[in-house]
């Protein structure tokens, strides 16, 4: 990366921000407390709300949320007259998921083959350290050019809401003129990359129930209604032979125009063993960025390990479904319960209960600050020029967002490319990534200010 002073500064600046990333990452800050300790949650949510108050912030505070988490919020005063720009990460990670899968612990920042592994160093506990290196840097020569709303969710993995509800009912907290959401990330390590679309998504809870209690499966079985097997051909109605996912009513068709997703770099970042088929048709980024996908997200039945033989009297699932721009999200959840009950075999009985949902985003590429950021990148990644890409997953805030402020600019980047391998175990970030993108926002920020004054 050529030098500049912004530049230089964020370089000397890394030793700090792996000492904050390391403790900020110790904190098991996973917003089900089914799993985790509310303590884990409550410690880190403090260790954000100090780090804002170290850097100058004001009206720092923990927001308790409607879905009983916190988030914080944090206010630095810029020049008069000067722009405001909300700067979003969020402090809560997804489980491990398996700890012996991990080759270091899942809460331990470790260093390894030049990368730094743990829970949330990517996903996004590293994007509020990129945000803070950002500020520090602009701070170290001449001063940060715009006022700088801070806002660290404590419950994004977990879809629930808590800071959309809150924002609703405080729709003067969070207004900007232009938002940076650090939660997304570029399409491929080293290539700059802003992203334009999210899918929505939904989750739904499925219960069927066809007996008053299990069976000997030798003495019923063949006659008795196994729910097992009502769920397993009720999730497969979900999907078509080619793996498309099938809702009645749902569009599937949809295509994405722009940056393509070559399917040997997919099948290499998806890990898909040798051999195996992707499933769908059209092309990859036809599949993540512009169709719906169903997901079954587990199944609540009895393990192999200790199995009798019975038939089965009740079975469920969760299921999530990705919803692309263009679909209402309520409007999807209403087609998939119709589907849900229409295929559901022999009269079983079925409960669904919606346990999450948010609605599908889509950027304005053409607005001002796209022209910001894109010399911004340049500059810190020379050579390279911005890239615009969707992205399969959901960050249901954006919409919240867009519609309290229509005429606030949004822009998505951050730190989760390919080799992260976010939600996933073994997660991680590249530092060098970390360190341009920090670069980025500052002279983003630069860039922004100048632009609202010409």
């Amino acid at each position: 990366m050529s030098q500049n002073p912004i530049a230089e500064t964020v370089a000397s600046l890394m030793p700090r921000a792996k000492r904050e990333l390391t403790e900020l990452v110790a904190f098991q800050s996973v917003a089900d407390w089914a799993q985790f300790p509310r303590s884990e949650s409550e410690a880190a949510a403090n260790w954000v709300a100090d780090a804002l108050r170290a850097e100058g912030f004001q009206d720092v505070a923990l927001l308790d949320t409607p879905d009983g988490t916190q988030s914080v919020y944090g206010f630095l005063p810029g020049p008069q007259g000067a722009p405001t720009v909300l700067l979003y990460a969020h402090y809560d990670v997804q489980p491990p998921l398996d700890d012996a899968a991990w080759i270091s612990p899942a809460f331990e920042l470790t260093e390894r083959d030049g990368r730094w592994y743990g829970r949330g160093s990517a996903d996004c506990k590293g994007g509020f350290i990129m945000h803070l290196l950002a500020l520090r840097a602009l701070k170290a020569n001449g001063g940060v050019p715009v006022s700088v709303k801070v806002i660290v969710e404590g419950s994004e993995e977990q879809g629930t809401g808590g800071l959309q509800q809150y924002a609703q009912a405080h729709p003067e907290l969070l207004a900007a003129d232009a938002v940076v959401i650090g939660d997304a990330g570029n399409f491929r390590l080293g290539l700059p990359t802003v992203t334009a679309t999210l899918r929505g998504m939904t989750l739904i809870k499925v219960r069927i129930d066809t007996l008053g209690g299990n069976l000997h499966s030798g003495m019923f079985g063949g006659v008795a209604p196994d729910a097992l097997a009502a769920l397993i051909r009720l999730l497969d109605s979900l999907r078509a032979a080619d793996g498309s996912t099938t809702v009645d009513g749902l569009a599937s068709d949809a295509v994405w125009e722009g940056l393509q997703y070559p399917e040997a770099d997919f099948r290499a970042d998806a890990k898909v063993l040798d051999g195996v088929e992707l499933i769908g048709e059209g092309t990859i980024a036809d599949r993540l960025w512009a169709r719906p996908a169903v997901t079954v997200l587990g199944i609540d039945c009895p393990s192999v390990v200790g199995a009798t033989p019975s038939v089965h009297a009740s079975a469920g699932a969760l299921i999530s479904l990705r919803v692309p721009p263009g679909v209402d999200t309520k409007e999807a959840i209403k087609l998939l319960e119709a589907h849900l009950t229409a295929h559901t075999p022999w009269q079983a009985k079925l409960e669904l209960e919606v346990v999450g949902q948010g609605q599908p985003f889509q950027a304005d590429t053409g607005s001002p600050a796209y022209a910001s950021m894109a010399a911004a990148m340049r500059v810190a990644y020379p050579g390279q020029e911005m890239q615009v890409a969707g992205m399969g997953g959901s960050i249901p805030l954006c919409n919240t967002l867009t519609q309290l402020y229509p005429d606030a600019e949004m822009l998505l980047i951050g730190l989760s490319e390919p080799e992260a391998q976010i939600h996933a175990v073994n997660e991680s970030v590249s530092p060098q990534e970390l360190e341009r993108l920090s670069v980025t926002e500052a002279l983003f920020l630069v860039n922004y200010a100048e632009s609202k004054q010409a």
